[in-house]
């Protein structure tokens, strides 16, 4: 296994977030309530060579948070806030930490919608936020090509889901977080859409920021 397989989520290890997240057999539960959760990722038995099947995978996500915090060293939203936050102007934001005082990167993170659609103007802007770099524009480019079909049918590439809007061919890049939270960027309009709702860990979560971009974001830039 290497980075590019966490970044990609093709780490090819069991790994099922299908259950219910109040379930204790949901991997993501499981891991957050081993003694060491790293651990617990990274002796996960294999199901397929690693870079062959796309599985979305929480785990991958805190080995990352993990690997960044060690090499910045200092604790992650401290390095979140230096690098990303700070240069936005996003202040009011809340990282959930587990039993381990550890963040729980997969999925804890807090903040306003306004602040989102900051993330996805600077996406927009390749990088920059007011005039300074913050984030390398190559690592953008490299982080939003396509690098395995998910089971959705859409692309994934680093940590960001890819696809093509059906009136026009044209490319989106996703956030889609649980219950129904989600962030969608579409370049060739220079448009940023933010979708937060509670439909928390129900299988039908994913139908309100469906019909929004279908029956009220997409007819709008048709009028247009």
């Amino acid at each position: 296994m290497t980075v590019f397989h966490a970044l990609s989520m093709t780490l090819g290890t069991e790994w099922n977030e299908d259950l219910p997240y109040t379930d204790p057999r949901n991997s993501e539960i499981a891991m957050d309530r081993a003694d060491d959760r790293y651990r617990y990722v990274l002796d996960r038995p294999f199901a397929a060579p690693p870079g062959s099947r796309w599985t979305y995978n929480g785990g991958a996500t805190a080995l990352l948070a993990h690997m960044i915090s060690q090499g910045a060293g200092q604790p992650l939203l401290d390095y979140a806030r230096d690098k990303l936050f700070t240069p936005l102007g996003i202040t009011d934001v809340e990282w959930i930490v587990g039993s381990d005082g550890e963040p729980i990167a997969a999925s804890g993170l807090r903040m306003r919608p306004r602040d989102l659609a900051k993330i996805g103007q600077l996406i927009l802007d390749g990088g920059t936020w007011g005039g300074s770099r913050v984030v390398p524009s190559e690592w953008l480019d490299q982080s939003f090509e396509p690098r395995i079909r998910t089971d959705d049918d859409i692309d994934y590439g680093f940590h960001w889901w890819l696809g093509k809007l059906r009136s026009n061919g044209q490319p989106w890049i996703g956030a889609f977080g649980n219950g129904g939270q989600r962030l969608f960027v579409i370049p060739s309009v220079r448009l940023v859409v933010v979708i937060t709702a509670g439909n928390y860990n129900k299988p039908d979560q994913w139908k309100l920021p469906v019909a929004v971009m279908r029956d009220v974001v997409l007819p709008a830039l048709r009028d247009e």
